[in-house]
Formats: structure tokens, sequence, C-alpha cells
């Protein structure tokens, strides 16, 4: 059984951990990836995976780029042969699944555009119509997460198709020593600290993160990542705010004690398990399938994308200890329980297995 998965590019994330994962347990599989774009680094899980790189093949729209990338890919099927092609993100499903040939046809979504501020609403219209076209060609269409494939449903994609929801499976990090961690991160006092982990960009909302950090200025907020935004939040950001670029998400969630999440679309946030498997309990906003992830007021909150309820469910958790610790404490054993790696594996597995019985 040869599977060759195919994304537009792995860039510093949950996406490429998830692709990795797959690619990295299997070792008749091959990786077919582009390149990383602007401010945007590579995950280094590329570094240990058997990978053929897609000539021209980005995230960014390009209707050359994009025709000489499907003639690329084309190529690299065609030599590889593979028996499943399964491709994750828009741009790559996009591609291979016009690529004619008799292997099967799988497509992963890892979230959806409906809520991406980065594309306008005329080519939000046009995805979701090649989407539709697309799920046709497919022959399994998994969703990471429940509600996203609701969603997508719902908007019409894949409406009478084949569909499963797999969870990403996630290994804990290691922990650091509480004051080490801290000191890498450049925080010198031990106050409650709030951390903010993703990509800055602006699907992520980190304008959002600032608002609510300014209606909490005794409060200390520590932002890692980086992305085409990154300028503007360091430019913008209130004294209570450090930002800090990338960091380590084993050092960065060994130092603070309160995850938070601004994003305006999710598919099943890696960040936010790693932080609950930390045992940091976790305050975010209710799209995607972030309450997949997060049991609200159990592990953390899940709430409205405003600001006056992201401030009132983080008071809630800095100003008690108890709480925090509670909520960390269920949230280590849950995630433990909802995304172990074997079972994201194994449900792949047969998903593979299946398909060519």
């Amino acid at each position: 059984m040869k599977v060759l998965h195919v994304i537009a590019r792995m860039n510093v994330g949950g996406t490429a951990r998830y692709v990795g994962r797959l690619v990295e347990s299997d070792p008749q599989a091959l990786l077919a990836t582009g390149f990383v774009q602007g401010a945007e680094a590579e995950d280094d899980c590329v570094l240990s995976l058997p990978v053929v790189r897609v000539s021209h093949m980005g995230r960014a729209i390009n209707p050359v780029q994009d025709f000489l990338a499907f003639l690329s890919l084309r190529k690299i099927i065609r030599s590889v042969k593979p028996d499943i092609v399964h491709s994750h993100t828009f741009k790559a499903g996009l591609l291979s699944r016009l690529v004619g040939g008799s292997f099967k046809r799988v497509h992963t979504f890892h979230g959806h555009l409906f809520d991406d501020a980065s594309f306008s609403g005329l080519q939000k219209s046009v995805i979701t119509l090649a989407e539709k076209f697309l799920a046709g060609r497919t022959d399994v269409l998994v969703s990471v997460g429940k509600k996203v494939g609701v969603e997508l449903r719902a908007a019409g994609v894949g409406a009478s198709g084949t569909w499963v929801s797999i969870a990403p499976g996630v290994d804990a990090l290691p922990q650091i020593e509480r004051p080490i961690a801290r000191s890498t991160l450049g925080v010198k006092d031990d106050r409650v600290l709030v951390g903010w982990m993703a990509r800055v960009t602006s699907v992520k909302n980190p304008m959002l993160m600032i608002e609510v950090a300014k209606k909490m200025p005794s409060v200390s907020f520590v932002v890692a990542g980086g992305g085409d935004l990154l300028e503007e939040v360091k430019a913008l950001a209130p004294s209570n705010v450090s930002v800090i670029g990338w960091a380590d998400a084993s050092v960065f969630w060994s130092g603070v004690d309160v995850a938070l999440s601004t994003s305006d679309n999710e598919g099943m946030p890696v960040a936010l398990i790693e932080a609950q498997l930390a045992a940091v309990p976790v305050v975010c906003t209710d799209v995607g399938s972030n309450g997949e992830v997060i049991e609200s007021g159990s592990t953390g909150f899940v709430v409205e994308k405003e600001v006056g309820a992201l401030v009132l469910a983080l008071e809630k958790l800095i100003t008690s200890s108890e709480l925090r610790k509670s909520f960390g404490k269920s949230a280590q054993i849950r995630a433990a329980v909802e995304f172990g790696v074997p079972a994201m594996l194994d449900k792949h597995r047969a998903l593979y297995e299946g398909l060519l019985k």
C-alpha cells in the first residue's frame, strides 16, 4: 500500500505535524510538498521525512504558478504510481484531484475558509464551488473535527459524499522547569502569564488578542509565532504584551499559566491540545472544532468571539489558582485520552485498507 501525501506547504503548525505523523509512521508513504512563502517558516519535522518537492506550489493563488505546479505534481504522481493520493488543504487538494489516474483519492479538511479574512468574498465563493466539484472526484473526505465536517456539508461541500472525522494525535511535550522556561521566554516576574501561540496572521486574529490585553493592563501576556502581521503586532502591543516570535512549544507551555486563542477560524488546533497536555487551561473563541478540543467549563472556556467574553473568561482563571489547577488537571487527562497518536494512525490505516479492499 503506497500512499502519497500532498500539501501545498509544511509551515510551522499543527497541520504540518498532523501530516508529518502520517508520513513518518508508514515506511511506504511519501510526502509531496511545495515551499513556504513570505514570513512563514517550514516545520522542522520535514527534515526527517521522505520528501519530493513540487515546483511552483505554494499557498498563494497564482494561475500561472498553479498550472506549473499541476504539471510538476502530475509528473510526480505518474512516477511514484501511488495506490492512494491523500491531499491536505485546498491548493494541494485542487491540483492532486485534477490529476487523472486509477489511484484512490482522499482529502482532509484541516479547517475551512468561510471565516478567513485573508480571502475575499469572491475568492471564498470560487473556492467553495471548486470544493463542491472536487468532492465528486474524492473517494473519502476527512474532517479534522466533527464540526468542521458539519459546516462544510451545510455549505454543500460533499453533502452526499463519504466522510470520516479523525482527530489529531498529539504527544505530550517535555516539561521544562518553570523558572527556566520563564527565563527563556524573557519573563522576569512570577505573575500569572497568559500565552498566545499561533501564526501571526489574520485568520488567527492577533488584533483581538491585543484588544483583550488592553482591557487587562495588570495581566502579563506573551505572544509566540511568526507571520505577515508580526511587525504590526509588535508595534501595536501594549506594555503588558511581550511579542517574542517563534518559540519552542515545550518551553512556552511550561512557562505560561493560561492559553488564549482568538482565532476567526480553526480546525482542531494542535497548539491548544499541547497546552492541555501540559496542564494549561485554555480560553478560546467558539470557532471550528475548538469546542471539541476544549470542554468548556471543565478544561477551559469556549466563548463568543468578542473582547468582553474573552476578558471575563480569563479573569475567572487568573483570579483563582485553584480553578487553574483543577481545569489544568482535567485538561491533561482528557487530552491524553481524546488525542492519542495511536488512535489517529489506526483510523487512517483502517481508512486506507478499506479503500483498497
